[in-house]
């Protein structure tokens, strides 16, 4: 195999290399965006839930006889 061949492939492969990385870079943004929306979504219903839960504790609170 020449020189110049070899060269050509090593071009080549680097080039394919290139669009590679750029397309993992793409793909890796994208799901950096889904998980910071699941990160949201998440931190709003365990909010929620924990009003739900506050709400559910202070309904069943009774007080002792003696204080009614």
């Amino acid at each position: 195999m020449s020189h110049e061949k070899r060269l050509v492939n090593i071009e080549s492969d680097l080039t394919h290399l290139e669009q590679l990385v750029a397309s993992l870079n793409q793909t890796i943004i994208e799901h950096d965006k889904i998980i910071q929306q699941l990160q949201t979504q998440l931190n709003r219903v365990a909010s929620g839930l924990e009003t739900k839960e506050m709400d559910s504790i202070k309904g069943n609170v009774t007080k002792p006889p003696h204080y009614q």
